[in-house]
């Protein structure tokens, strides 16, 4: 197969569409394909050989932000499988996720002190570590995209309230 700058981000990397991804074999890949397309290596070739070495680089970049991310790759895969995520217009969660959200908003509110934040953080971190997990399993083994979908935009809402638990430790910590 001939790899064009429409091929998929898997394709340019050379990796199954899939969640699962093993990041030192993406970073070591990523590092090669940089080599064979850095722009400095078209440095004395005409201006059409520098200008596709140069988006050559730019794509493969944005394809391995992609690939090294889990929140993204999981959105990827999304659309690719015509599920997007569509974040900003379907905001829809199960109930008992939100009253999950709304219970971790109001600890964070009544939250008194860095080692309450701290378990607060660590509640967290499991929290996406498990949702990390059945993002694998819903893409790999369910090859379910539009509950992936759901799953991706859940985990953004937990993404946002790990950030914002961070923020209150820093604020704390100065």
């Amino acid at each position: 197969m001939t790899l064009t700058l429409q091929s998929t981000d898997f394709e340019i990397f050379g990796l199954p569409p899939q969640f699962a991804v093993e990041r030192s074999a993406l970073d070591a890949r990523w590092k090669e394909l940089q080599r064979e397309a850095h722009p400095d290596r078209f440095a004395t070739a005409d201006a059409q050989a520098q200008r596709q070495a140069m988006q050559w680089s730019v794509r493969i970049n944005e394809a391995y932000q992609r690939l090294k991310d889990p929140v993204k790759r999981a959105s990827y895969l999304c659309e690719l499988n015509g599920a997007p995520i569509e974040a900003e217009n379907n905001t829809a969660m199960p109930a008992a996720f939100l009253m999950q959200q709304m219970q971790w908003r109001e600890d964070l509110e009544e939250a008194d002190g860095v080692a309450d934040l701290e378990k607060m953080a660590d509640d967290v971190a499991q929290a996406r570590r498990d949702m990390l997990e059945g993002l694998r399993a819903t893409a790999d083994e369910q090859g379910d995209f539009a509950a992936l979908a759901q799953q991706v935009r859940a985990l953004m809402f937990v993404e946002r309230f790990s950030r914002d638990v961070d923020q209150r430790l820093d604020q704390l910590g100065q």
